[in-house]
């Protein structure tokens, strides 16, 4: 039998046809579960009239689920080589992250039990990675030995958050996910790791359908509910047409231009700008699904919100994810106001649409002519294969 090598060689950052790996897959799928489940908190707490406090728990949950699966595919863009110890310590931060899945549902509790534990269940494993790849003995052990310590330390201070005053809960998360946030900052000093820049455009484009797909599940199952109810009628239509014309124009938009290509390139793209910047688009992504899900209880009066609050949460979700498209991806191709200029035009009509009837299909039509102009203007769809 032959045993797995303990040490990772660093993966060619210019190896050619570098593609995700089905365990890749199996993990953003695993991920999705607890994309979802933020979602539906979010849209009870919108269609309960919980709206502060469902947008803020909203944000601290998908910056726990983006953040472990961002660490895990950086990670492997840079040293995955898929032998048999790599896949066991993956498959043990999958089990964390149904643990943290599991916990969302508490964390709009304010009980943060689940997330902590199932984060260190995922960084035993992440720590494990960055152990192995410090084993190899190529001017890249000094950063493998600083995400160690910072993963460490940071963790340390996540286990003692559950012990900190009720008051206090939301100013100690925010330190603490800046540091966090400041691990790779302070590793990468050190020595820069080798990502692939194809193959992690192509990890991030993957989650982005992910969550798409996430959002025509959450919005197509309080259809359906709606509909058992026999209570929305007609006005199930306008959820779907214009939550469908949202999704596609969205899913067209990001992928009319090849982030690798740009990545890849010597034109200066700060790699921390542009992945902590997917934020705000994977974030936005997900809590559409959950304000089109409240829309529909809206029109089938199972809400506690009115016509304007309902509508803010689907054009409010579509404007952030246009102003984060085109700062993150679209401006890396064409910085010039032929791009931002449609965009910004779109974003003051999507508010001004949201304080009249049928904004969701308002939103749908604005996106779809965004879509034609920015087509248009770039000589023509190219999407990506």
């Amino acid at each position: 039998m032959v045993m797995p090598r303990l040490s990772l060689r660093p993966r060619d950052p210019r190896e050619e046809h570098r593609v995700a790996t089905p365990l890749e897959l199996f993990t953003d799928l695993c991920y999705v579960v607890a994309i979802a489940q933020a979602a539906l908190q979010l849209h009870h707490a919108i269609s309960e009239d919980h709206v502060g406090h469902g947008v803020l728990f909203f944000a601290i949950a998908f910056f726990a689920i983006w953040w472990a699966w961002l660490n895990f595919a950086w990670f492997n863009s840079a040293y995955d080589h898929d032998d048999p110890l790599h896949r066991v310590l993956t498959l043990l931060q999958i089990s964390g992250s149904l643990v943290l899945a599991a916990g969302v549902p508490r964390l709009f509790e304010e009980d943060f039990t689940l997330i902590v534990i199932g984060y260190v269940v995922m960084r035993v494993g992440l720590v494990a990675m960055w152990l192995r790849a410090g084993q190899d003995r190529t001017g890249r052990h000094a950063t493998c030995r600083r995400y160690i310590t910072g993963l460490v330390a940071v963790q340390l201070g996540w286990v003692a958050f559950l012990w900190v005053p009720h008051d206090l809960v939301v100013p100690v998360f925010l330190v603490l996910a800046l540091a966090d946030l400041a691990v790779p900052f302070w590793a990468e000093q050190a020595g820069p790791t080798p990502w692939h820049p194809h193959h992690i455009a192509e990890r991030y484009s993957l989650m982005f359908i992910i969550v798409l797909g996430e959002t025509v599940l959450s919005t197509t199952v309080a259809i359906q509910v709606a509909i058992d109810g026999e209570a929305i009628g007609w006005r199930a239509g306008l959820v779907v047409v214009g939550g469908l014309l949202v999704v596609f124009s969205a899913w067209w938009l990001y992928f009319s231009r090849d982030t690798g290509d740009v990545l890849s390139a010597d034109n200066d793209v700060n790699p921390f700008v542009w992945g902590f910047g997917h934020y705000f688009i994977f974030a936005s992504g997900a809590a559409l699904g959950a304000g089109l899900a409240a829309r529909v209880d809206h029109y089938s009066h199972h809400a506690e919100i009115g016509d304007v609050v309902s509508s803010a949460f689907v054009t409010g979700p579509v404007v952030v994810f246009l102003v984060a498209l085109w700062a993150v991806h679209l401006r890396l191709h064409d910085p010039s106001a032929r791009t931002w200029g449609p965009l910004l035009v779109v974003c003051l009509a999507l508010a001004a649409v949201t304080f009249v009837p049928w904004s969701e299909l308002w939103a749908g039509l604005l996106c779809a002519l965004l879509l034609v102009v920015v087509l248009r203007l770039a000589g023509g769809s190219r999407t990506a294969t």
